[in-house]
């Protein structure tokens, strides 16, 4: 036989994905989860492709350490733990699934929204303790709420297409898309997002991570917010000020927050949002967006095909480089 193709897998992506590398007669597999920086780059000094998720960090240093390093593929969306440009200057190809877990993340969105405005969490809390305090938890509809959608690409669309059926006002500030998706997705578009921001009475987070959007949802913009809305961020951590939520929360400028996704992953003890005075208006989860079954099945197919098409030199898909 050829060539075999060294592929490291460093954390548990769907079986499908794996599955593929398994029966692949050209590849070498290994698995070896939970790595230190110190032994990824042991294990990457001599691989040719390497399979990850959010937990590997994927920085120049740790590159530089793949000597046969051709391929990157992360079984998921977000490429925020890959030093893209130390990627690209070493003509390593970085791969990622941008369509694979678009409905997983799109539904957990409805679940945090209903969450925070019915207070669930809260509420199933109370019963555990033997409580029955109805009108504590008296929430709100969405049935005829203003929601702006911060970012109207895959998920947003998705989101905008499920709220009308909710009976919801839909309107979506984003720069980068044209007026003809909008009007097919029946969602009016704002040019301001101050000017979303101070009429909607929930406003939702769909953006990358970029130095655009860092921080985005600072102090001076969740000033701007109408006053008693809600707001959700199940996109990317960093894209929202934490300190300044928590304050808006404590001040009663936010009535409600929930999240599934943080500027450092995973939270230490002392992390704004775990402060006890704020829990019955906080709603998170530990990055749960993609953590289906179904999703988990298709960007590991997505992202395993993807990099066996670049090492075999074939034609390939959604790189992020190059």
């Amino acid at each position: 036989m050829g060539t075999k193709w060294k592929v490291l897998v460093t954390e548990t992506v769907g079986e499908t994905g794996l599955d593929i590398l398994k029966k692949a007669e050209d590849v070498e597999l290994t698995e070896a989860y939970s790595l230190s920086a110190d032994d990824l780059k042991k294990y990457i000094a001599d691989v040719d492709g390497i399979l990850t998720r959010s937990g590997t960090t994927m920085d120049a240093e740790t590159i530089d350490a793949g000597k046969s390093l051709k391929v990157i593929g992360r079984a998921g969306v977000g490429v925020d733990n890959i030093n893209i440009p130390a990627a690209s200057r070493k003509g390593i190809i970085v791969i990622n699934a941008p369509s694979g877990n678009t409905i997983a993340a799109t539904e957990l969105t409805f679940g945090c929204m209903l969450s925070v405005v019915r207070m669930i969490p809260q509420a199933c809390a109370s019963l555990q303790r033997c409580e029955w305090n109805r009108n504590k938890f008296t929430g709100c509809q969405l049935n005829g709420k203003r929601l702006l959608i911060i970012g109207l690409g895959r998920i947003g669309g998705n989101i905008a297409v499920r709220a009308r059926a909710f009976g919801m006002e839909v309107i979506a500030y984003d720069p980068y898309i044209t007026q003809k998706r909008a009007d097919n997705l029946r969602v009016e578009l704002v040019h301001s997002l101050e000017d979303g921001l101070s009429t909607a009475d929930i406003v939702t987070v769909h953006t990358p991570l970029t130095k655009e959007t860092k921080n985005m949802l600072n102090e001076d913009m969740l000033r701007v917010f109408k006053p008693g809305a809600y707001l959700i961020n199940c996109a990317r951590g960093g894209i929202v000020d934490e300190k300044a939520v928590t304050d808006a929360l404590r001040e009663g400028r936010l009535t409600a927050f929930g999240t599934d996704v943080y500027s450092s992953e995973p939270l230490t003890h002392d992390h704004p949002f775990l402060a006890d005075d704020i829990k019955d208006r906080i709603v998170i989860t530990p990055h749960i967006g993609a953590n289906t079954h179904e999703a988990q099945s298709e960007v590991s197919r997505i992202a395993v095909e993807n990099m066996l098409a670049v090492l075999r030199n074939q034609p390939y898909e959604h790189a992020v480089n190059l």
